[in-house]
């Protein structure tokens, strides 16, 4: 027991000092000096004047006086560096090739193409092409199918350039006998589109939800919208402010619809009232429900810009067919039958005024005189 106890207290001093050294240290009770070969550095060795100075140590030999270097004043090259830009720019700024776009997204609104204008390069640049997937297809849309690539089925542009020159056939000979076109398109971006489609075609636009009831109820739903009556140049009539108040609310002669999937009401209603339709196709969507298909990407902005510019331009070529017959006195439609009635009785009414009062003309002299 004295023997472990004496080991752990002068196992540190035993380790860092010779064994003999040690060994003395700890069976003496006399202190003991060792000779480290350090120069003993005492406050008063410090203190003395005739101290001799000690070499520097292994440590502080090589310690150097940290020194911050001052840059060197150099001059600003940035004029310089801007004078070597300008010239260089001068000497080769008419070397290579000149970049041209050759598409801006407004573009098809600053010049909306025509009818004559669609190629099947044109709608290949607009995604008219591109389908559903192969799982979404409709059977119905099989004979406008190319094919299927990555799981996607492929449009035959072919089709969709031969349905879109027979719409826009049909828009300009409804705009040339005087009807009036709807332009539908209620998606997110379609404001743009159905808007500039009807100014073209000096027709009629929509771009909220449909409400239904519009065409089968109109005489409630419609009720005191305002009416004007033209002639065959488009110029306003006077006269006619009875009849448009008594008259039903009118109903458009053709229907053109963007996005046929989510505006099944209005094309079933149009159906039940005879009116014909245009509808812009998918493979997703169910092609007996517009008069007259385009197979084409419902998606794509682009495609439905390119589809609505074409036939609005088809629109406004009939409106310019229309009123240059008008000024030759050619008309190329006929006058409502309501307002045919009205006219002839306005007419019978006039008539019997005259009749009566040249059957009375004592009765005028009287209230003359009177």
């Amino acid at each position: 027991m004295i023997i472990r106890e004496f080991g752990v207290l002068q196992a540190r001093t035993a380790l860092a000092a010779p064994l003999r050294q040690t060994c003395l240290r700890a069976l003496s009770t006399q202190p003991t000096s060792t000779s480290t070969g350090i120069a003993d550095v005492t406050g008063s060795a410090l203190q003395s004047p005739n101290a001799q100075a000690q070499p520097p140590s292994l440590f502080s030999a090589h310690v150097r006086t940290a020194t911050r270097r001052k840059k060197e004043a150099r001059p600003d090259p940035t004029a310089r560096n801007y004078q070597i830009a300008q010239e260089v720019k001068r000497r080769l700024g008419k070397i290579g090739s000149k970049v041209v776009r050759t598409y801006r997204p407004t573009d098809v609104f600053q010049k909306p193409p025509g009818p004559m204008d669609v190629t099947l390069e044109l709608l290949m640049a607009s995604q008219a092409h591109m389908g559903h997937h192969a799982s979404l297809w409709n059977p119905a849309n099989a004979r406008y199918i190319y094919g299927i690539r990555q799981g996607i089925h492929i449009i035959s542009l072919e089709e969709t350039a031969a349905h879109l020159r027979r719409a826009a056939r049909v828009v300009e000979e409804v705009a040339y006998h005087g009807g009036l076109i709807l332009f539908v398109g209620t998606r997110p971006g379609h404001t743009q589109l159905v808007t500039q489609a009807a100014r073209l075609a000096k027709g009629c636009h929509l771009f909220t939800k449909w409400t239904p009831g519009a065409i089968t109820n109109s005489e409630i739903i419609l009720a005191g919208m305002p009416m004007q009556m033209v002639d065959e140049n488009d110029e306003p009539l006077e006269g006619y402010e009875r009849h448009v108040i008594d008259r039903r609310a009118l109903v458009p002669d053709l229907v053109i619809c963007l996005n046929p999937l989510e505006n099944y009401p209005l094309l079933h209603e149009c159906a039940l009232a005879n009116v014909p339709t245009i509808g812009v196709i998918d493979t997703n969507t169910e092609p007996t429900w517009a008069t007259y298909a385009i197979p084409a990407n419902d998606d794509s902005l682009r495609c439905l810009a390119v589809i609505s510019s074409v036939l609005g331009r088809a629109g406004e070529t009939g409106q310019r067919r229309r009123l240059g017959d008008a000024k030759k006195g050619i008309v190329t439609w006929r006058t409502p039958l309501d307002v045919q009635k009205f006219i002839s009785d306005q007419r019978a009414y006039a008539g019997a005024k005259a009749a009566d009062a040249a059957s009375r003309p004592e009765a005028k002299e009287d209230y003359v005189s009177f």
